[in-house]
Protein backbone atom coordinates (compact mmCIF):
# COMPACT_ATOMS: atom_id res chain seq x y z
CA UNK A 1 0.00 0.00 0.00
CA UNK A 2 1.41 3.37 -1.20
CA UNK A 3 0.43 6.34 0.97
CA UNK A 4 1.83 10.16 0.37
CA UNK A 5 2.92 11.81 3.77
CA UNK A 6 2.84 15.40 4.42
CA UNK A 7 5.72 17.39 3.84
CA UNK A 8 6.04 14.84 0.04
CA UNK A 9 7.41 11.83 1.58
CA UNK A 10 5.64 8.58 0.84
CA UNK A 11 5.67 5.43 3.10
CA UNK A 12 5.16 1.64 2.07
CA UNK A 13 3.62 -0.30 4.93
CA UNK A 14 2.27 -3.62 4.35
CA UNK A 15 3.17 -7.74 4.65
CA UNK A 16 5.60 -8.70 1.92
CA UNK A 17 5.62 -12.63 2.73
CA UNK A 18 2.49 -13.80 3.91
CA UNK A 19 4.22 -17.30 4.22
CA UNK A 20 7.52 -17.66 4.26
CA UNK A 21 9.28 -20.43 4.48
CA UNK A 22 11.93 -21.39 7.23
CA UNK A 23 13.61 -24.47 7.22
CA UNK A 24 14.11 -26.75 9.76
CA UNK A 25 17.06 -29.32 11.03
CA UNK A 26 15.37 -32.14 9.35
CA UNK A 27 14.99 -30.47 5.64
CA UNK A 28 11.65 -29.97 6.28
CA UNK A 29 9.49 -26.18 5.86
CA UNK A 30 8.22 -24.63 9.40
CA UNK A 31 5.57 -21.89 8.39
CA UNK A 32 6.36 -18.27 9.98
CA UNK A 33 4.27 -15.16 11.22
CA UNK A 34 4.12 -12.91 8.08
CA UNK A 35 7.16 -10.19 7.91
CA UNK A 36 5.56 -6.54 7.62
CA UNK A 37 7.52 -3.33 6.42
CA UNK A 38 7.42 0.09 6.31
CA UNK A 39 9.57 2.44 3.82
CA UNK A 40 9.47 6.00 3.65
CA UNK A 41 10.94 8.97 2.16
CA UNK A 42 12.29 11.91 4.60
CA UNK A 43 12.39 15.07 2.76
CA UNK A 44 15.36 17.52 3.01
CA UNK A 45 15.32 18.93 7.31
CA UNK A 46 11.93 18.47 6.86
CA UNK A 47 11.48 17.76 10.73
CA UNK A 48 7.54 17.23 10.25
CA UNK A 49 8.87 13.79 9.38
CA UNK A 50 10.29 12.70 12.89
CA UNK A 51 6.39 12.69 14.22
CA UNK A 52 5.00 11.18 11.17
CA UNK A 53 7.73 8.20 11.19
CA UNK A 54 7.11 7.86 14.63
CA UNK A 55 3.17 7.40 13.78
CA UNK A 56 3.94 4.98 10.69
CA UNK A 57 6.11 3.04 12.66
CA UNK A 58 3.48 2.59 15.61
CA UNK A 59 0.96 1.37 13.08
CA UNK A 60 3.23 -1.28 11.47
CA UNK A 61 4.27 -2.15 15.24
CA UNK A 62 0.45 -2.79 15.98
CA UNK A 63 0.54 -6.31 16.76
CA UNK A 64 4.16 -6.88 17.28
CA UNK A 65 5.14 -6.97 21.02
CA UNK A 66 4.46 -5.27 24.76
CA UNK A 67 3.50 -1.24 24.29
CA UNK A 68 6.69 -0.80 26.34
CA UNK A 69 8.77 -2.36 23.36
CA UNK A 70 6.98 -0.81 21.11
CA UNK A 71 7.55 2.78 22.59
CA UNK A 72 11.39 2.29 23.01
CA UNK A 73 10.88 1.84 19.19
CA UNK A 74 8.88 4.61 18.60
CA UNK A 75 11.79 6.50 20.43
CA UNK A 76 14.45 5.04 18.75
CA UNK A 77 13.31 5.47 15.43
CA UNK A 78 12.52 9.43 16.07
CA UNK A 79 16.08 9.80 17.27
CA UNK A 80 17.70 7.83 14.26
CA UNK A 81 15.45 10.05 11.74
CA UNK A 82 16.44 13.30 13.90
CA UNK A 83 19.92 12.53 13.66
CA UNK A 84 19.49 11.88 9.55
CA UNK A 85 17.54 15.37 9.34
CA UNK A 86 19.63 17.76 11.79
CA UNK A 87 23.46 16.35 11.11
CA UNK A 88 23.63 15.37 7.24
CA UNK A 89 21.21 18.51 5.77
CA UNK A 90 19.95 15.89 3.02
CA UNK A 91 17.15 13.84 2.51
CA UNK A 92 17.17 10.21 4.10
CA UNK A 93 14.75 7.19 3.77
CA UNK A 94 13.52 5.26 6.66
CA UNK A 95 12.77 1.40 6.23
CA UNK A 96 11.08 -0.55 9.31
CA UNK A 97 11.12 -4.47 9.32
CA UNK A 98 8.79 -6.54 12.22
CA UNK A 99 8.60 -10.19 11.90
CA UNK A 100 9.05 -13.47 14.00
CA UNK A 101 12.68 -12.78 14.86
CA UNK A 102 12.39 -9.11 15.71
CA UNK A 103 12.21 -5.62 14.48
CA UNK A 104 15.07 -3.63 12.75
CA UNK A 105 14.94 -0.16 11.86
CA UNK A 106 17.95 1.58 9.57
CA UNK A 107 17.61 5.11 8.30
CA UNK A 108 19.61 5.79 5.35
CA UNK A 109 21.62 9.16 4.62
CA UNK A 110 23.69 10.19 2.18
CA UNK A 111 26.61 11.77 3.89
CA UNK A 112 29.59 10.11 4.18
CA UNK A 113 30.14 11.09 8.55
CA UNK A 114 29.80 8.21 10.32
CA UNK A 115 27.89 8.82 13.36
CA UNK A 116 29.25 8.58 16.84
CA UNK A 117 27.96 8.28 20.00
CA UNK A 118 29.18 11.36 22.41
CA UNK A 119 28.97 11.99 26.60
CA UNK A 120 26.13 15.08 26.68
CA UNK A 121 26.75 17.70 28.31
CA UNK A 122 24.59 17.82 31.97
CA UNK A 123 23.19 20.76 31.11
CA UNK A 124 22.80 20.51 27.05
CA UNK A 125 20.11 19.42 24.97
CA UNK A 126 21.73 17.50 22.28
CA UNK A 127 23.88 14.75 22.23
CA UNK A 128 21.85 12.07 23.75
CA UNK A 129 20.33 10.11 20.80
CA UNK A 130 23.24 7.35 20.01
CA UNK A 131 23.48 7.01 23.78
CA UNK A 132 19.79 5.65 23.92
CA UNK A 133 20.04 3.42 21.10
CA UNK A 134 23.14 2.00 22.34
CA UNK A 135 21.46 1.61 25.22
CA UNK A 136 18.26 0.53 24.57
CA UNK A 137 18.40 -1.45 21.26
CA UNK A 138 19.22 -5.16 21.32
CA UNK A 139 21.85 -4.01 18.39
CA UNK A 140 23.10 -1.43 16.32
CA UNK A 141 25.65 0.01 13.88
CA UNK A 142 26.34 1.68 10.50
CA UNK A 143 26.31 0.22 7.20
CA UNK A 144 28.66 1.80 4.67
CA UNK A 145 26.94 2.73 1.67
CA UNK A 146 28.24 3.53 -1.87
CA UNK A 147 26.64 7.34 -1.63
CA UNK A 148 26.37 7.66 2.58
CA UNK A 149 25.46 5.12 5.23
CA UNK A 150 22.47 3.54 6.76
CA UNK A 151 22.29 3.75 10.78
CA UNK A 152 20.57 1.06 12.39
CA UNK A 153 18.96 -0.53 15.49
CA UNK A 154 17.02 -4.00 16.14
CA UNK A 155 15.23 -5.01 19.06
CA UNK A 156 14.27 -8.56 19.23
CA UNK A 157 10.99 -10.59 19.32
CA UNK A 158 12.14 -12.81 22.12
CA UNK A 159 11.53 -10.01 24.62
CA UNK A 160 7.93 -9.13 22.91
CA UNK A 161 4.93 -11.07 22.31
CA UNK A 162 3.30 -10.67 18.69
CA UNK A 163 -0.23 -10.17 19.97
CA UNK A 164 -1.36 -12.38 16.54
CA UNK A 165 -1.80 -15.34 18.76
CA UNK A 166 1.89 -16.78 19.38
CA UNK A 167 5.21 -15.85 20.53
CA UNK A 168 7.22 -14.38 18.23
CA UNK A 169 10.31 -15.60 18.77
Amino acid sequence: MERQGRGGGSATVGAFSGKTADTTTDGGAAARPPTARLRRRLGRADLRAVPESRRALRELLGPWGRPEQCAIAELLTSELVTNALVHTDREAVLTATVGPRGLRVEVRDFAAREPRPRVPAADGTNGRGLVLVESLADAWGVRAHGVGKAVWFALDAGAAQYRGGASAA
